[in-house]
């Protein structure tokens, strides 16, 4: 099965196994591969179901992982627990998809209600740093439904995510003076306090509940060669989210030029688009929520899809059609057993909605 294939971004051979085990699981539909939006990468996978209809909708996941292969955890079963790495981000959404693809494939009544239906798996989701080339060939098409995790909201109703937060990486660079930290320590001029310097001035943009709800958190700092050296050169990475990538400019010009005579240069790197499809949606959450018999709410959520690239040619996006569960990136992470056949019935209320049911 999927969790058990360790497809940690960047791993070919591990990607290609993914996907060999997700083309088997729709015997039915069609095979396409595409050449990843990451240069070197293993190629993404495209399955197309042919009908008769109009309607032309596009299902959405990524089998890369972020644990490394080494670190790898096959799945595991502890009662509803099911264990494992990328169980919930997102192999288990993928699973779900892919049962989904399968099971309309082999239904007239399905297949009578659109013309087209494709399910994109891509391979470099987790790392990828510009846009995903493939979102351009589903301009016009009616609808994306994208499979990274569920949620329920605080009422338990079945949530789906119509708005994300655009996300990217402020990368600044420091140039310093390195020296002998017990000979000459005056003769240097430290990178590592600069950029701790700098951390500090950008997290204090950190503004969740302002107008922006843009969130500031320097993630990585790098800088040092030896306990005896004072640092000369070093690079600092920090996490911004906020509604609009507009509101990374602010974060970018807080980087002062020079500091303590260090040179700092800033740039973007990592960059997703934000996502609202509220509105799109509203009407086909509220024909999904009638054809369930229980609701079903928009959600929002700041991390990162590649929904939000598709969003931007389709305005009727809908993310989280996932299971349940927790721990995205971690040695915990899990999905909830009993979460598939509820968010599978979420899914394809929504899907019956937007295809006229």
């Amino acid at each position: 099965m999927l969790v058990d294939i360790s497809s940690t971004f960047g791993d070919r051979e591990g990607a290609s196994r993914a996907i060999a085990c997700s083309i088997a699981a729709v015997p039915h539909a069609e095979v396409d591969r595409l050449p990843s939006s990451t240069d070197g990468n293993e190629d993404d996978l495209l399955l197309t179901v042919r009908g008769t209809g109009r309607a032309h909708v596009v299902l959405l996941g990524h089998l890369d992982t972020v644990i490394p292969s080494a670190q790898h955890r096959p799945f595991t079963q502890n009662g509803d627990v099911l264990g494992g790495s990328g169980t919930i981000d997102m192999k288990g959404g993928d699973a779900i998809a892919l049962a989904i693809l399968a099971e309309v494939s082999q239904h007239p009544e399905w297949r009578e209600r659109f013309a087209q239906l494709d399910l994109l798996l891509v391979t470099d989701e987790e790392w990828r740093h510009g846009a995903m080339h493939h979102a351009a060939r589903f301009a016009g098409y009616d609808a994306c439904l994208c499979f990274e995790a569920g949620e329920r909201d605080d009422a338990g109703d079945e949530a789906v995510v119509v708005r994300r937060k655009a996300a990217g990486s402020v990368e600044v660079e420091a140039t310093g003076r390195a020296a002998h930290a017990g000979a000459a320590p005056d003769e240097g001029r430290s990178a590592l306090l600069a950029l701790a310097t700098t951390a500090l001035t950008l997290a204090s943009l950190h503004d969740p509940g302002g107008e922006e709800q843009r969130s500031v958190v320097p993630s990585i700092l790098q800088s040092g060669e030896g306990v005896n050296i004072v640092p000369g050169s070093g690079s600092l990475t920090v996490d911004v989210r906020a509604r609009s990538e507009a509101a990374f400019d602010a974060v970018i010009a807080a980087v002062p030029e020079e500091l303590g005579e260090v040179r700092l240069e800033a740039r973007l790197g990592r960059s997703w688009p934000g996502m609202d499809a509220a509105a799109a949606a509203a009407p086909a959450l509220a024909s999904a929520s009638a054809l369930l018999g229980r609701p079903i709410v928009p959600a929002s959520r700041g991390g990162a899809s590649d929904a939000s690239h598709v969003a931007a040619v389709v305005p009727l996006t809908v993310d989280g059609l996932g299971p349940l569960g927790a721990g995205s990136h971690a040695a915990h992470e899990h999905t909830l057993a009993s979460s598939f056949l509820p968010r599978s019935e979420v899914a394809l209320a929504l899907l019956a909605a937007i295809l006229g049911a």
